[in-house]
């Protein structure tokens, strides 16, 4: 629950289902950050400190998401299929404008970075999207 919290207290919203999955991916209006988080080291120590960081940005995204990984099981497993051709990768961190996936981060792209370094990246997307 703490680890879910970390990101829903700051203005995440937490996808429980494939329909609630669908539903925002169905808008198709503006852009939104979808972090999958997950219990390992790296989504503590990393991406979520990183996409919180991010958010200081003077662009932003529209919309913030977040399903966990382990514990909202057919949530993840829809986030994951408009993830593809990426494979199963948590944590991650997505970026969608209009529907589509425009920026991607795998867990490869987070372990052994800092947050500071995911949210400077994540920082120049918003700025090119957003």
């Amino acid at each position: 629950m703490p680890m879910s919290r970390d990101l829903t207290d700051h203005g995440f919203n937490s996808l429980r289902s494939s329909a609630d999955v669908d539903n925002i991916m169905e808008a198709k209006d503006g852009t939104f950050l979808l972090v999958v988080n997950s219990v390992c080291g790296c989504a503590a120590a990393n991406a979520r400190p990183g996409a919180k960081i991010a958010l200081q940005n003077d662009k932003r995204p529209d919309n913030l998401y977040t399903v966990f990984a382990g514990v909202d099981g057919d949530a993840t497993a829809r986030v994951r299929d408009y993830l593809l051709p990426y494979p199963p990768s948590s944590p991650s961190i997505a970026l969608f404008k209009e529907g589509k996936l425009v920026h991607f981060l795998e867990r490869h792209h987070i372990e052994g970075r800092s947050a500071g370094m995911i949210a400077e990246n994540l920082a120049a997307a918003f700025d090119e999207y957003c």
